[in-house]
């Protein structure tokens, strides 16, 4: 037998969405100065996320993070697709990102640095990322 659900139950929620207000992150100066919010708060999660590796934090949730120091010392024809792969996987976690596009690779001697283009709710915008390999 199939359970009849009361539609008017469903109807009485309403979602409400989360600011996305937080501490600003001064990453030259190694400081916490006022407020970030809206796109900058979106851009602060992806530096973020890029730069703590997955499963090393037992503070953050196995889903945050990126696996990108697993990539170092593998042939570079696996690492460019891994690359894309892992930041896509990462930043698509965060519910305010909806696409990771236009990737970019420079081969420098002894990493990758990798330009992409971040969708979010708040706007799109530039983003990059050293991967030692």
């Amino acid at each position: 037998m199939t359970p009849v659900v009361n539609n008017e139950l469903l109807n009485n929620f309403t979602i409400a969405v989360q600011p996305s207000k937080t501490y600003a992150l001064d990453v030259e100066k190694g400081v916490i100065r006022g407020y970030a919010n809206g796109l900058g708060a979106v851009k602060q999660a992806v530096y973020k996320a890029l730069n703590t590796e997955r499963y090393d934090h037992l503070i953050y949730s196995w889903n945050y993070g990126s696996e990108l120091k697993e990539l170092f010392g593998k042939p570079i024809s696996l690492v460019y697709p891994e690359v894309k792969r892992r930041i896509e996987e990462g930043l698509k976690q965060d519910d305010r990102i909806n696409s990771v596009e236009n990737f970019s690779f420079e081969k420098k001697k002894g990493s990758l640095h990798v330009t992409f283009t971040v969708v979010s709710t708040e706007g799109s915008f530039e983003s990059e990322v050293n991967v030692n390999v």
